[in-house]
């Protein structure tokens, strides 16, 4: 018959533990109470280097003998982990006597306590008990970590925290403050989402959600997310920015978790440098993840790098209201620019006249890892005409340069030359 086991999670900061053995073992469960902000004693004769290494910061306090009575005397845990039979009944015992919790690492049948595999995400504790096999333990608490950091379990709060533990966690921060964390979504894929951001999203009370990005997460929130949509269209600021900062303050002074989900990066021509400063003149604490930029791996959806060896070293990002006109370099300097389909006559024009010359490879990638994903290719010379005649609409990532020639999709016309491939060559994400 199994054991039945009462779990219960320990509040150990300030007070008196104990640790009898200085092996490897030992080390690990004194490593851990001190991470639990307990006054941590090692008592062994030796130390093992990850026990010493402890002691010589001053992290544990070491008695340098073997266990003796009255070593426990004022401790509220204990661990045994000598190895030896003989001294790890004396220890259990003397805790027994004590009625001081021990837990004895070498025989979990003979043991009071027993220390979990434990995965942790935030202030979420999961401890995992399988009955004295620690491989067993350990497995499982590895995947029920890889979905905590996934966001893919329900860790959204539903009790709020008390107004001391907000002020304690952000010093300075209104009492019941929340948080916003500006959340790079990529630049559409789920799949290209960071861990961090999948968590944040999984924790959220209220997301404030872009036009660009993953908006297929949204679906698998939590049904009691508040969701705002401030999606902007080109010309169409439906939200402007001034009341996006305003909504992710107000939101967060009433004490709730924020996320401000945005497409590729927060602070890649995001204004996510405006929100942040937003939310700090407010003293409301913010986050910021970083997501995986569209200015990089759309090109990289058609096989297009925006660097490449011997044909160009350098790229510069810009958005198609300012600063094509000051881009520097050739079409050995790769030009990427956001936000640009509406702007394209122009600034097919004004580079045409620049170094790059009029015959300089571009392609418009529409979509980029979206379902609707094309590709259109020309050169400055005439762009802005087969777009018109293709009906490219944002969103869309121009390329500008040399590199787009080592698309594997790119027309022979645009192939000849250096940095040629194989026709053969493989594009990750389809493209028509």
């Amino acid at each position: 018959m199994t054991e039945r086991l009462f779990p219960v999670s320990l509040k150990l900061a300030g007070r008196r533990a104990v640790v009898v053995g200085g092996g490897g073992v030992a080390a690990r469960r004194a490593s851990a109470l001190v991470s639990a902000d307990a006054i941590v004693t090692i008592v062994a004769p030796e130390l093992s280097a990850d026990a010493r290494a402890l002691a010589d910061t001053g992290a544990v306090t070491w008695i340098a003998r073997g266990y003796a009575p009255g070593d426990l005397d004022g401790a509220w845990f204990a661990v045994t982990a000598t190895g030896v039979d003989e001294v790890d009944d004396l220890v259990a015992a003397d805790a027994d006597a004590a009625r001081v919790w021990c837990a004895r690492a070498g025989d979990p049948a003979a043991s009071r306590a027993w220390t979990p595999a434990v995965a942790r995400s935030g202030d979420v504790t999961v401890a995992v008990s399988t009955g004295g096999d620690p491989r067993r333990a350990m497995a499982i608490r590895d995947a029920v970590q890889s979905s905590l950091d996934a966001g893919e379990l329900p860790l959204r709060h539903h009790r709020r925290r008390p107004a001391a533990a907000a002020s304690a966690e952000k010093p300075g921060a209104g009492a019941g403050t929340g948080r916003v964390a500006l959340v790079g979504g990529g630049p559409g894929d789920p799949a290209l989402m960071t861990l961090r951001a999948k968590r944040l999203l999984a924790e959220a009370d209220v997301v404030v959600a872009d036009r660009l990005g993953p908006r297929s997460v949204l679906a698998e929130l939590d049904p009691g997310v508040l969701v705002i949509d401030v999606g902007k269209l080109p010309g169409n600021h439906a939200v402007p920015q001034h009341e996006i900062n305003r909504i992710l303050v107000e939101q967060a002074l009433l004490g709730r978790r924020v996320v401000r989900l945005k497409g590729g990066d927060p602070y890649v021509l995001g204004r996510g440098g405006e929100e942040a400063d937003a939310c700090h003149a407010a003293g409301v604490p913010v986050e910021v993840v970083p997501g995986v930029t569209s200015a990089i791996s759309v090109p990289a959806a058609v096989g297009i790098p925006v660097t490449h060896r011997g044909v160009s070293t350098g790229f510069t990002v810009v958005t198609g209201h300012a600063g094509v006109e000051t881009a520097p370099g050739g079409a050995d300097h790769t030009l990427v620019v956001l936000m640009g389909v509406s702007a394209l006559p122009r600034i097919a024009e004004t580079l045409s006249a620049g170094a790059r010359g009029a015959d300089c490879p571009v392609v418009l990638i529409e979509d980029g890892y979206g379902d609707r994903q094309r590709a259109t290719f020309g050169t400055l010379r005439d762009i802005a005409g087969v777009a018109r005649e293709r009906g490219v609409a944002s969103p869309a990532v121009i390329v500008i340069g040399d590199v787009v020639r080592l698309s594997p999709l790119a027309p022979g016309r645009l192939r000849r030359g250096e940095g040629r491939r194989p026709a053969t060559a493989a594009v990750t994400h389809r493209t028509t």
